[in-house]
């Protein structure tokens, strides 16, 4: 099971619409994705225990903090997430933390009906540093 993250990532890099991005706020580098659950590969969905389907979301984080070299290293956050649709309905996105040795990222589930764009509103608070808000969106099709 160790590194599905990577495998779970690469599963949507089929769909250019859905690659992996990030946000720098000083010494931290927040990397985030979007996706429909049924673009995760079956055994990818079992190990995470996530329902694959066409009307479930999975939204994926993880944050690197710049180590006393300059070298960026997984580190620990308490991460808020809420996603609004076109129609301005909002939903609070439960994120859990997955470690696989060094590694920590967060997963959260959510409904979507495609087509559909939703706006995903993150705060994210690391040990030492002020805390950070960010703002993406992501389209959903059919």
């Amino acid at each position: 099971m160790k590194r599905l993250l990577a495998v779970l990532c690469l599963s949507s890099i089929a769909v250019a619409a859905h690659a992996e991005i990030s946000q720098k706020f000083g010494p931290l580098e927040i990397h985030y994705n979007a996706l429909t659950t049924d673009e995760l590969l079956p055994e990818v969905a079992r190990a995470y225990k996530i329902e694959r389907s066409k009307t479930r979301g999975l939204v994926t984080m993880s944050v690197l903090k710049q180590n006393k070299v300059g070298v960026p290293t997984p580190v620990a956050a308490k991460i808020a997430v809420y996603a609004t649709n076109l129609n301005q309905q909002l939903a609070h996105v439960t994120m859990r933390e997955i470690k696989e040795g060094t590694a920590i990222y967060y997963l959260g589930e959510f409904r979507v009906s495609p087509p559909d764009t939703l706006k995903f509103t993150a705060s994210v608070e690391v040990a030492g540093e002020p805390k950070r808000e960010m703002v993406f969106e992501q389209k959903f099709y059919k």
